[in-house]
């Protein structure tokens, strides 16, 4: 056997993104990676391939691929791993990368991030062995749509809702309640608003799919960020009250409105991520509304020159 490795480049994206579906369905039992998605990966304007990712390749087949960025803030390196069952070596070598890679950045006391399937494709005594652990715990929760089932909801008394669309002041006005409703979530990073757009690839977002909702007295009160460019569900990016006015059945409103918007387009399933720790209540919201559990994800940690 002949174990290759060597950076990624644009034009592997069809062959990385046919590994991450095998990948997917071992672990979720459905392929669920767009090429759309692994394109702006390999083309997100903080990622340098020729430092920054890596393929394996066994006697010519690619087996794993990974990837690393910094985009949250000095001390702090986040990465993707994803390897087919069975192939231990390729994924210790990509991993020898990746820690590698993240020392250099952070270039003193730091961290690396994984986030990985509760059962994943990698060996998980590859990373206990090397010092990760388990930080955080996810859920990807989805629920059914139909046009009958959701229609509009009735918004609370007084409050009143508009779409970004073209309005590039109500972008940024997106972009500061997502700042605001987030602060306090684990892991939240404060961006400015174009390292926002880069990180959440906002410049292909369908912003007539971002909502924002208003009160009178409060003004602009909470946010519904969506996208629509999956190919297996809508999905909700950020859903967000300001902690003034919690409590009064807002986000539930935003939610529901959600799923009309995404039943009237055809959509047949919603799906969006939730820390099962986030102390606003999100995962209880979620269920009280039918969303159930997809898959879980762990998010691991290791420290970098923690001992050096």
């Amino acid at each position: 056997m002949t174990l290759t490795v060597r950076p990624a480049g644009p034009g592997d994206a069809a062959d990385i993104c046919a590994l991450l579906n095998a990948v997917d369905m071992i672990e979720i039992g459905r392929p669920e990676t767009d090429l759309g998605t692994v394109e702006s990966d390999l083309n997100a304007p903080d990622v340098d391939l020729a430092t920054d990712s890596w393929l394996a390749f066994e006697d010519g087949r690619l087996v794993a691929y990974a990837l690393v960025w910094a985009d949250s803030g000095p001390g702090r390196v986040d990465g993707d791993h994803y390897v087919l069952p069975g192939h231990r070596e390729a994924a210790a070598l990509l991993l020898d990368h990746m820690e590698a890679r993240a020392r250099e950045i952070t270039a003193g006391p730091g961290v690396l991030r994984l986030q990985l399937n509760v059962k994943p494709t990698l060996d998980l005594s590859l990373l206990t062995g090397r010092g990760y652990r388990t930080i955080r715990h996810y859920q990807v929760m989805t629920r059914s749509l139909t046009p009958a089932g959701d229609p509009p909801p009735a918004p609370p008394a007084g409050l009143t809702l508009r779409h970004c669309g073209d309005d590039e002041a109500d972008r940024h006005r997106a972009h500061a309640l997502v700042e605001e409703t987030f602060a306090a979530h684990f892991g939240h990073v404060d961006r400015p608003y174009e390292s926002w757009l880069d990180h959440i690839d906002g410049r292909k977002l369908d912003w007539s799919l971002v909502w924002i909702a208003s009160l009178p007295g409060h003004g602009d009160v909470g946010v519904l960020l969506t996208r629509d460019d999956r190919t297996s569900m809508g999905w909700v990016s950020h859903i967000g009250v300001r902690k003034d006015v919690r409590g009064l059945g807002l986000g539930g409103f935003l939610l529901r409105h959600g799923f009309a918007a995404y039943a009237a387009r055809g959509r047949d399933t919603m799906g969006l991520g939730v820390d099962t720790r986030n102390e606003t209540g999100a995962l209880a919201l979620y269920e009280a509304h039918g969303m159930g559990l997809h898959y879980a994800v762990d998010s691991w940690e290791l420290p970098l020159h923690s001992q050096e």
